[in-house]
C-alpha cells in the first residue's frame, strides 16, 4: 500500500500545478483516496476518526495564534507607508554614492521582510516603491530586479517572521515525536524563540553578503549602479533618517527581544507588535477607520488561507500515514548511502524542487511533519534543521524559471523590464544563498551558537 501514499503525493502536486486552491486540494485528494481505499478494504477509516482532535488542537494552539497578529502588524506597517518613508530617507542619504540606492533597498527590504514575514507582500511592495526610482536613476534592470527579489525573500529567514513561527511549531511537534520514538518520555522541547535566535546570525550574515556583492559590483561595473546627484534640498539629514528608521526598528526589536528574553510568548509579543504598529501609524498621521478595515480584511484573508491549508495538510498527513507512507519514507531515508549526510542532502534537494511548485506554508505543513521526525531521530539538531530548511526554501523562491519571487515582481514591474532581466539579476543572489547554505551545513554552530549562549541549550 505504500506506493498509494506516493501516488497520492504526486496527484496533489499535479492538482496544485493545475491551479486549484491549496487547502481544498490537500484535503480533497486525501479524502478521495481514503474513501476509495476504504471501499476496496485497503484503508482503515479509523484514521480519520482522529481528525476532530487535530482540528481542535489547531484551534487551541497558542503559538499559531501569533500568525494573524504578525500578519496584522506587517500589513499595518505596509499600509501606513512606513517602508516608503524609510526608503525615501535612506535613498536621499546614500543615493549620491555609487550603489547607495541598492544598499538602501536591501536594508529597507530586510526590515520590511522582518515586519511582514510574507515574501509576496515584501517583493510586491518593494517592487512598487523602489523599482521605478532605480530605473529612473539609471540602474541596470537586472541589478535592480535582483536586489528587490533577493531582499524580499529575506522574510523567510529574518526574525520575527510568520514563516519561522509556523516552522517552529511544526518542528516542535516533530522533535517531540522523534524523542518518543526513541523511548524518551520526558522529551526536550524546541521553541519559536530558539528558531528566531538560530536564524538571526545566518539572516544578518546573508544581508551582509548582499551588501558586499553590491559594493563589489559598484567597483567592478560602476555603470550598472550610477550615483544620484541630489541637490542640497534633496539630501536627507541624520535626524530625518533616524526619525524614519528608529520607530519600526524599535518595534521589531521589542517584539523579537521580548520573545528571546523570555518576557513574552510569541503570541504575546505578536499582540504587542500589532498594537505598536497601530500606534506607529497613528503617530505618523496615517491611521483612519477605512485603512483599519482594509488591514483587518487582509489579515482575515491571509490568516484564513494559512489555517485552511493547515487543516487540509492535517487530513493529508493522516491519510498518508494510513497508507504507510511515513514508514516508506523512513526506510528510504535510512537506507540511503551516506547515512545522515545522504538523508539530509536528499531532503534538502526534495524541498528545493518542491519550492518551485509549492509555497513554503504547504511544504511546512505537508513535508516537514513526514521527514522531520526521521531526520531528528538520526540526531540532527532541530534548530539547525529549521534554519537550513528556511534558507533552502528561500533559495527556491529565487531560482529561475519557477521561483515565486520572480513571478511576484513580474506582476508589478514595468513593461520595459524584460523577464530575462529578472532571471539574469537573481542568479548572483541565488549563488550567494547557496554559499550561505553550504557554509551553514559545514558550520552548524552559526545557527546553534546563539541559542546555546542565551538559553544554555
Amino acid at each position: 500500500m505504500e506506493w498509494i501514499a506516493l501516488l497520492m503525493f504526486v496527484v496533489v502536486v499535479i492538482v496544485l500545478l493545475a491551479g486549484f486552491p491549496v487547502a481544498f486540494s490537500l484535503g480533497g485528494i486525501a479524502l478521495i483516496f481514503a474513501w476509495v481505499g476504504a471501499l476496496l478494504g485497503i484503508f482503515d477509516a479509523a484514521f480519520l476518526g482522529t481528525m476532530p482532535n487535530r482540528v481542535f488542537g489547531i484551534m487551541s494552539n497558542q503559538t499559531l495564534m501569533a500568525v494573524p497578529l504578525f500578519v496584522f502588524m506587517g500589513i499595518t506597517l505596509e499600509r501606513a507607508k512606513i517602508a516608503e518613508s524609510l526608503l525615501d530617507s535612506l535613498s536621499r542619504l546614500f543615493g549620491q554614492l555609487r550603489g547607495g540606492l541598492g544598499i538602501s533597498v536591501t536594508i529597507v527590504g530586510m526590515l520590511l521582510a522582518a515586519s511582514t514575514g510574507i515574501v509576496g507582500a515584501t517583493v510586491v511592495t518593494m517592487g512598487l516603491l523602489s523599482l521605478p526610482t532605480m530605473l529612473r536613476r539609471g540602474y541596470d534592470p537586472a541589478i535592480a530586479t535582483g536586489i528587490i527579489c533577493a531582499s524580499g525573500t529575506l522574510g523567510q529567514i529574518i526574525p520575527p517572521s510568520i514563516i519561522l513561527v509556523l516552522l517552529g511549531d511544526v518542528l516542535s511537534s516533530a522533535y517531540s515525536q522523534s524523542q518518543l520514538n526513541q523511548g524518551i518520555f520526558s522529551p526536550d522541547t524546541v521553541s519559536v524563540g530558539d528558531l528566531f535566535l538560530g536564524a538571526l546570525v545566518p539572516g544578518l550574515a546573508l544581508v551582509g553578503l548582499y551588501i558586499i556583492y553590491l559594493i563589489g559590483m559598484a567597483i567592478v561595473r560602476p555603470e550598472t549602479m550610477p550615483p544620484h546627484e541630489s541637490s542640497e534640498s534633496e539630501k536627507a539629514g541624520l535626524r530625518e533618517v533616524v526619525s524614519a528608521l528608529f520607530p519600526p526598528l524599535i518595534l521589531i526589536l521589542a517584539v523579537l527581544g521580548s520573545i528571546i528574553a523570555g518576557l513574552a510568548t510569541p503570541t504575546e509579543a505578536a499582540a504587542v507588535g500589532a498594537m505598536g504598529a497601530l500606534l506607529l501609524a497613528l503617530v505618523k498621521g496615517r491611521f483612519s477607520m477605512g485603512r483599519l478595515v482594509e488591514v483587518m480584511e487582509s489579515t482575515v484573508r491571509i490568516s484564513s488561507m494559512v489555517f485552511l491549508i493547515l487543516i487540509g495538510a492535517s487530513v493529508f498527513s493522516l491519510v498518508f500515514r494510513g497508507y504507510g507512507g511515513d514508514s516508506l519514507v523512513h526506510e528510504l531515508l535510512l537506507n540511503l548511502p551516506g547515512g545522515v549526510v545522504g538523508a539530509m542532502l536528499t531532503v534538502m534537494l526534495l524541498m528545493f524542487l518542491l519550492g518551485f511548485v509549492l509555497d513554503f506554508i504547504e511544504i511546512t505543513f505537508v513535508v516537514v511533519p513526514i521527514v522531520g521526525p526521521i531526520l531528528l531521530t538520526m540526531g540532527i539538531d532541530p534548530i539547525w534543521l529549521g534554519v537550513m530548511i528556511a534558507i533552502n526554501l528561500q533559495t527556491s523562491f529565487l531560482t529561475p524559471p519557477f521561483g515565486f519571487a520572480l513571478f511576484y515582481l513580474r506582476g508589478v514591474a514595468p513593461e520595459s523590464v524584460e523577464t530575462r532581466d529578472i532571471y539574469r539579476g537573481v542568479i548572483p543572489f541565488v549563488a550567494i544563498q547557496l554559499l550561505a547554505l553550504a557554509t551553514l551545513a559545514l558550520f552548524p554552530g552559526l545557527a546553534t551558537w546563539l541559542p546555546s549562549v542565551v538559553y544554555g541549550r
